[in-house]
């Protein structure tokens, strides 16, 4: 990937994400921020890299606002960062209603970012050509009762998903069976480009997906 604008440059949450996601080394410095805290040290032992190369990169990534510092801590009586992904506070559809635009922008830059690293992270372990995937996409016209019914099956669909996450822990917990990190994503939006007619739709491949 060709790298993108510095971050004393940068403008906007949307420069930030790209500019995290346009480097592999920041690709998976944020893969692995999404997992724990790790100051730059640790994120070096981890990866193939020398302290300096991820030093300099978690500099830029702070200066674009792509992750935080959760902490400050004492390593062998010298003061060190240890280092996050960005948190958000869990919020409803009610609590989301009353937030200033520019907070829901960070809120799904932030969330993006998390996905988008960790899909390019997996891709190049070629984690994706593995049993079990499940990758499927497509676009729909959709009227004001259609939108809103994709919606709430997107949410009963994830409300499902973390029950199955819940009872799968407590089987793992019984039987000692190691479990595997699993990305589940859900994603539901209107799209930027709406040039094409809904007749369109008909000339193109569907539905998108594998698995």
């Amino acid at each position: 990937m060709a790298d993108a604008v510095k971050p004393d440059r940068l403008q906007c949450i949307e420069d930030a994400v790209s500019y995290a996601l346009s480097h592999r080394i920041r690709i998976e410095i944020l893969c692995l921020l999404n997992e724990a805290v790790y100051t730059a040290s640790e994120l070096a032992s981890h990866t193939p890299w020398s302290l300096p190369v991820i030093s300099y990169h978690l500099k830029e990534m702070l200066v674009a606002g792509s992750i935080e510092v959760a902490k400050i801590g004492k390593v062998r009586n010298v003061d060190q960062n240890f280092y996050r992904a960005v948190e958000l506070p869990v919020v409803d559809d009610e609590q989301a209603e009353s937030l200033p635009s520019e907070v829901k922008q960070e809120y799904a830059a932030v969330i993006l970012q998390a996905i988008i690293a960790e899909s390019l992270g997996a891709l190049r372990a070629q984690k994706l050509n593995q049993p079990l995937v499940r990758m499927m996409w497509d676009w729909f016209n959709l009227g004001k009762r259609g939108r809103q019914e994709l919606a709430d099956e997107q949410l009963e669909s994830w409300e499902r998903i973390v029950e199955i996450a819940a009872r799968d822990a407590n089987r793992r917990a019984e039987s000692g069976e190691a479990g595997k990190s699993v990305i589940a994503v859900m994603l539901g939006f209107e799209r930027s480009n709406t040039s094409r007619s809904p007749a369109s739709s008909t000339n193109r491949l569907s539905p998108r997906e594998i698995g």
